[in-house]
């Protein structure tokens, strides 16, 4: 192999605030409606399952919000992540175009997530919180928030969506290490876990049935809160450490992407890469910002911009986002982490005022450009990361057809270390692509008539 350049920055350089994205949005995020008055939501409304200072950041239009010292102490176990060139990649497939990748699989956790996580422990605990209660859909922000939950002293149980709970045993097991309590979804536990099972109990499960079960929990527990991985304005916050560093990096290689790319389930890590540099094309910079999802969960693709539920129950505020409808149950895809039914809000805003793209991929591509990049690159990718992986690959090979050299930069969300049965199926040929058929999104979609429009 060729000597990857690696761009490293001091732990001085991690950023010391947040950047909120709403201060320069061309136009402003629609708000959250209430359940049952269709109105604004109100801060003390959504108190009920977030402490306030979480709610105070979600409403927030403050340009930069400080990072407190106990975060920053916990994140500088890690942070700045590395940046690197994949110069061995470019080789393997062939490009002239130069591609940089932030790692962000260097985490205890391996993956983007305790970004997020380790804030939100932390806010809960200042709060006054004992216990929080979760949902996850690969594991990776079960793994987070229970390390995070551990750092603070906080108790935690997470429901894992059932097919990835299956797929991916370790994750359990390292959440369990951590001193969670980790159970398939839908679950016993909770009224709305026995009435899925009931009603079907051969489903895979899905995020949208994992919160309602996390959220009823909290609600009817004691000194419990209920804590979201992604889609949230807040957990987009948090994660922009990430493109705050990658500008830092990119200065110091001497250049500046033309595309920036990052894989988009509920759009955490997107966020987090995408946030900075989509605040540069706001201000004139000409940048490409790319969102890749899987054509089995295609939100931003084929999706409408709609007020949806972010779970099965109608639990949750109604949100504003490109959405499938809030009963969609995704094909069992091994991207756990992309079988989500609807996009951040943030997201879906900004891919709505056209200063950002959405691309889908088939899992067979992402898996083929996994393991030239494991066989290149050396690291193992996550089967999510894999699709960004698989939009950079692409937009290469594609400038180079152009006859144009351009610079890529994408999210490397997280290490697939834990992921390695989708690795199997693939080398045996058992694995499949599947495309969502449109008359599936139309029937998911029926259950929101009579809803407010955008």
């Amino acid at each position: 192999m060729t000597q990857r350049i690696k761009i490293v920055l001091d732990e001085k350089e991690i950023p010391r605030e947040w950047y909120n994205i709403q201060a320069d949005m061309p136009n402003p995020m629609r708000p959250p409606l209430h359940p049952g008055t269709l109105e604004p939501i109100k801060p003390e409304e959504l108190g009920a399952i977030f402490p306030m200072n979480l709610v105070e950041q979600e409403m927030s239009t403050e340009r930069w919000i400080k990072i407190p010292e106990p975060v920053m102490e916990k994140l500088a176990i890690w942070r700045p992540s590395p940046l690197y060139r994949a110069v061995n990649f470019e080789k393997a497939i062939g490009t002239k175009c130069k591609i940089y990748y932030k790692n962000e699989g260097v985490s205890p956790a391996g993956s983007h997530k305790p970004n997020s996580a380790i804030p939100q422990a932390y806010y809960n605990k200042i709060s006054g919180v004992k216990r929080l209660t979760t949902e996850t859909g690969a594991g990776q922000w079960g793994c987070a928030l229970s390390m995070a939950c551990q750092m603070f002293g906080l108790d935690l149980k997470v429901y894992m969506v059932r097919i990835s709970f299956e797929q991916k045993p370790f994750r359990k097991i390292m959440m369990e290490t951590w001193g969670a309590k980790c159970v398939p979804s839908p679950s016993n536990d909770t009224a709305v876990g026995r009435q899925i099972l009931k009603d079907f109990p051969d489903t895979p499960g899905s995020l949208a049935i994992a919160i309602s079960e996390a959220i009823e929990d909290a609600v009817s527990s004691k000194d419990t809160k209920y804590s979201l991985g992604s889609v949230l304005n807040f957990v987009c916050l948090h994660q922009t450490v990430i493109g705050l560093e990658a500008e830092k990096q990119m200065k110091i290689a001497g250049d500046y992407p033309d595309v920036v790319v990052g894989c988009v389930g509920g759009g955490s890590n997107f966020a987090g890469i995408a946030f900075p540099y989509i605040r540069d094309r706001i201000h004139g910079k000409n940048v490409r910002i790319v969102g890749v999802e899987p054509n089995a969960c295609p939100t931003m693709t084929k999706g409408p911009f709609i007020y949806d539920f972010g779970d099965m129950t109608k639990l949750t505020p109604l949100m504003p986002m490109y959405s499938l409808g809030h009963s969609f149950v995704p094909a069992p895809l091994h991207a756990g982490g992309l079988r989500y039914h609807g996009v951040s809000p943030l997201v879906s805003q900004l891919l709505n005022d056209k200063l950002m793209e959405a691309k889908a991929v088939n899992q067979l591509d992402c898996y083929k450009y996994g393991v030239m990049w494991a066989r290149s690159e050396g690291f193992i990718p996550a089967p999510e990361t894999t699709h960004a992986i698989t939009a950079a690959a692409e937009e290469a090979l594609q400038a180079d057809a152009e006859g144009k050299e351009k610079t890529i930069l994408f999210c490397w969300s997280g290490h697939g270390l834990m992921d390695l049965a989708g690795y199997e199926k693939y080398f045996s040929g058992t694995l499949t692509n599947y495309e969502l058929p449109d008359h599936e999104i139309e029937k998911s979609l029926a259950s929101l008539k009579g809803y407010p429009k955008i």
